[in-house]
């Protein structure tokens, strides 16, 4: 019997692909994941009467909520700051790949937004034209091979961070002698049958917390091989005051909005306290999983990190599932490193082997910086290294673009909703003072100033981040010149931005 993956087959539209894009927008949305949605809906409701169109890649809507589709797929934040701060939710906190679809699928149609979405459509070069003030973007239609040639006043880009084609999967030895599978999660085969097979998966972050639970009661075991430890919340899947104001009959527009601030009120007070007393949140993490495995399990070294807490994700375990299954005895951790593969599992460096039928990589992503696309300026290509961004959203000598990236720390939508009414109060202040164009520029006080990497890795070094470094922009020593990744300054530094501040050069 085949074991499928919980997210349900995508909702398409075939009028949406067959739609003809237009050949001019005022705004070019990239992606129709929960950026992109969400900019769509910012767009109708900020800007009305602005022209816009989104071009998404994939089959349907939902971005990283239609990529993965392996067993247990769900999300790692709660759903009351992930979600949309427009659009209460009401289910539980930790959501399935579905229930996410689902609620974004109820964005599009409670907006009329899908008219403006051409799914298969995946852009292939995008070209700024000072002359012209505008964008010209060369796509393909993924199902003809047509191409489609569209210009845009201003791109937005939402297309993620990483490149949704495949997965990041290390090379080790061996892997061709090994006879059973090996599969990475982002490309999670529909036919594959873990049913009484001995499983490894390969890591311990966010997708092997959510999949080991989710195949180890029909597996025959479940092996997570980690090289080190990482941190985890466990936690019971509700919040108890959005059911007590519930059963008070409040609206739910007022549950989610008490609820999110509850949410965010909690999490600043974590993340500051991982800052200032991190070896007792340390133990606070440790007891949450002691308490799951029972005080005979030694923790050291399976759930013992080096590093102090929130230098990487965390993951949100809910009701435990993941130490249950450990704590039954279907799943083990062993911390090891990987030597080489035999024919019938992994050769580990402390001279054990780990007997496997099937090898899931959950090993992370590929960094995509803006979307794989092949970008220019009057003709001359742009590596979006030799830049500097100015507060993760936009980048010198780049016109009339926005990147939408997010919070490692908090959900991301909490920054997609920010950046969106940055977006829209830019356009806005553009249209009033007749400006064509507006490109982020260093200023006099800026000269000599120190650059960066796009991230400390002091302050935030998941794999992923750290192997695609080099391909970011720069940062700058000033906070205006860099991603703080620090939502509750946000939140309230960019709404006051001073849209005649002279980092902004309008051509008019």
């Amino acid at each position: 019997m085949t074991q499928l993956a919980e997210a349900d087959a995508p909702r398409v539209d075939p009028s949406a692909t067959a739609r003809s894009c237009p050949d001019h927008v005022d705004v070019l949305i990239v992606g129709a994941g929960i950026s992109g949605i969400g900019g769509a809906y910012h767009l109708t409701t900020q800007c009305p009467g602005t022209s816009f169109a989104v071009l998404e890649t994939q089959d349907s809507f939902g971005g990283t909520w239609l990529t993965h589709r392996y067993p247990g797929i769900r999300s790692d934040s709660d759903l009351y700051t992930f979600g949309y701060r427009f659009k209460p939710w009401t289910g539980k906190p930790i959501a399935t790949a579905a229930e996410i679809r689902d609620y974004l699928g109820e964005v599009i149609d409670d907006n009329d937004l899908d008219r403006h979405i051409h799914y298969r459509h995946r852009i292939v070069s995008a070209d700024w034209s000072s002359a012209d003030k505008r964008w010209s973007i060369l796509a393909e239609r993924t199902d003809t091979g047509e191409a489609v040639r569209v210009t845009a006043d201003f791109l937005w880009m939402c297309q993620g961070y990483y490149r949704h084609s495949e997965g990041y999967t290390p090379e080790w030895e061996g892997m061709a002698a090994f006879k059973g599978r090996i599969v990475h999660p982002q490309t999670w085969p529909d036919d594959l049958d873990t049913t009484g097979k001995k499983v490894v998966v390969i890591g311990s972050g966010a997708t092997a917390a959510t999949l080991v639970p989710a195949i180890a009661p029909n597996c025959e075991h479940v092996t997570v091989l980690q090289r080190s430890p990482t941190y985890f919340i466990p936690g019971r899947n509700k919040i108890e005051i959005a059911d007590t104001l519930r059963e008070l009959g409040i609206s739910e527009d007022w549950i989610h909005e008490i609820v999110r601030r509850k949410i965010l009120f909690d999490q600043a007070t974590f993340t500051r306290r991982s800052m200032t007393e991190p070896e007792v949140v340390k133990q606070e993490l440790l007891a949450g999983v002691r308490a799951h495995l029972g005080p005979d399990y030694d923790l050291d070294p399976h759930f013992m990190p080096s590093y102090r807490p929130w230098r990487q994700r965390i993951a949100f375990v809910p009701d435990g599932d993941l130490f249950k299954g450990i704590a039954s005895g279907k799943a083990s951790v062993v911390t090891d490193e990987i030597v080489r593969f035999t024919e019938t599992g992994i050769a580990l460096k402390s001279g054990e082997t780990v007997a496997a039928d099937i090898v899931v990589t959950a090993t992370g992503f590929n960094l995509n910086v803006l979307g794989d696309i092949a970008f220019s300026i009057d003709g001359r290509p742009l590596d979006f290294a030799d830049t500097v961004t100015y507060r993760g959203m936009m980048f010198t000598g780049v016109p009339n673009m926005v990147w939408v990236f997010g919070y490692f720390r908090a959900s991301w939508t909490l920054r997609a909703d920010l950046v969106a009414d940055f977006v829209c109060r830019l356009l806005r202040h553009m249209k009033q003072h007749n400006c064509r164009s507006v490109v982020p520029a260093l200023r006099p006080e800026d000269a000599g100033m120190e650059l960066l990497p796009w991230m400390d890795p002091e302050n935030f070094n998941p794999g992923y981040l750290m192997r695609g470094m080099s391909l970011l922009p720069k940062r700058g020593a000033k906070p205006e010149w860099q991603h703080s990744q620090d939502y509750w300054t946000e939140k309230d530094e960019l709404p006051k931005i001073d849209l005649d501040d002279p980092v902004f050069v309008y051509g008019r």
